[in-house]
This record gives structure tokens, C-alpha cells and sequence, in this order.
């Protein structure tokens, strides 16, 4: 019998830190829930000291092969990353060194130095997800998000030093514009920067990927 849909909530964990339920499967074009097999990652390596896909101040490890039947999914070269240039992530996030190497691009020339002092600096980046077998926005029948390629971050918040937590959803319009400009900066780096200001279903996040593109697409 089919379980009744429920709303999506995000709560406070104990830390702090901004906690999502995972993602709930949904239906993709030429596959059936019961046909989305997939092989969670396995540690096939000792955790990094800081040069993780080659590139210095870069933590974490990598992870083995994810694969599914669900066409389009998967992860072949994946990599968990659990800091960026010192700064830890909420969550670990799976994705390729590509993606890995262009999120800490991102995080030394626009996230660093968009917060600066304020709050004492960055302290933790508040991570909504990374890599999930799913269609993009969720919805059945669209195709793969590139979250199942192994190739997008979502960022919800930054944790300040001082202990605030400054989140997308609350703070996109303050007076100082800081996640405006955050998302600025992620245009370049990365293929695909979308946000609050790009449709309803980044309203609480910005969501970067790498997907291959003749230029940025930015909203």
C-alpha cells in the first residue's frame, strides 16, 4: 500500500548544524523505484591529509564506485570531501575532483572572502547535499539532476566562528547581500549556479554543478 506523502521538514541538530532528511526516491524516466539499485560507497582509502585529488587543502578520502540501474546515475571516480581549505563541511560531500577541486576554488575566492571578519569568519559550511540518485528538482520524469552524476553541491548555510548560522533561505535579501554575492562567485567555476531568484526549488539553497556548458548559466 502506498505511504501517504509527507511534507519535507528540516530540523536543528544538537551541533548546530542544518539537518535534511534524505531525499526520497522518486520516479525517472525508463526506471521504477523498484529497479533504482544502488551500491552505496565504500571507503577505499585512508582519510587525506589535506591534498585530496591532487589539490592542496583539499580533505577527505575516496570512496568506491557508486553505480545503478537507473540510467544516467552514478559515481565512478568519487571522492568524499569533509573539509575545504581547513573549513569543515556539515555533512560530507560526494562528488568527482572536479567538482571538489571547483568547490574549493569557490570557497577561497568568494565564500572567504565574502564573509570576511564578520562573525569571526567562516567556521562550517552548512551542506544540503551532494551526490543522490534523483530527477532534477525531484520531479518524476525530468531528466537526471546532475546531483546523480556526482557533479553538484548545495550550499544552505555558513556557520560564523561566533556561532551564528547565516542560511540562504533567511538572509538572501539582508542589507549586506552576502549570499548574492556568494552566488556571484560561484559563476564562472562552476557550469550552473542557481538560487532563490532562479525558481521555487532553490528558495532555501544555492545549488553548483559542473555540468558541461558552452557558458555559465547563472539565476
Amino acid at each position: 500500500m502506498a505511504r501517504p506523502a509527507v511534507p519535507e521538514q528540516i530540523t536543528a541538530a544538537p551541533d548546530g548544524s542544518l539537518q535534511r532528511p534524505a531525499p526520497r526516491p522518486e520516479a525517472l524516466r525508463g526506471a521504477t523505484l523498484a529497479s533504482a539499485v544502488l551500491v552505496m560507497p565504500r571507503v577505499v582509502g585512508k582519510e587525506a591529509s589535506g591534498e585530496l585529488c591532487g589539490v592542496p587543502g583539499l580533505t577527505g578520502k575516496r570512496i568506491a564506485p557508486i553505480t545503478s540501474r537507473v540510467e544516467g546515475c552514478g559515481l565512478t571516480d568519487g571522492v568524499e570531501v569533509t573539509q575545504v581549505s581547513g573549513i569543515p563541511l556539515s555533512m560530507p560531500a560526494q562528488v568527482d575532483c572536479t567538482t571538489a577541486a571547483r568547490l574549493k576554488d569557490w570557497v577561497d575566492r568568494g565564500i572567504v572572502p565574502a564573509v570576511g571578519n564578520r562573525g569571526g569568519g567562516v567556521a562550517r559550511l552548512e551542506i544540503a547535499g551532494s551526490y543522490t540518485c534523483r530527477p532534477r528538482n525531484n520531479q518524476s520524469g525530468a531528466k537526471v539532476s546532475e546531483h546523480g552524476r556526482g557533479r553538484a553541491v548545495d550550499l544552505r548555510g555558513i556557520r560564523l566562528k561566533s556561532g551564528e548560522i547565516l542560511t540562504v533561505e533567511a538572509d538572501w535579501r539582508d542589507k549586506d547581500r552576502l549570499f548574492q554575492r556568494i552566488h556571484a562567485a560561484a559563476c564562472g567555476p562552476f557550469g550552473t549556479v542557481l538560487g532563490p531568484e532562479s525558481d521555487p526549488y532553490h528558495n532555501d539553497h544555492i545549488h553548483v554543478d559542473t555540468a558541461t556548458r558552452n557558458s555559465a548559466y547563472c539565476r
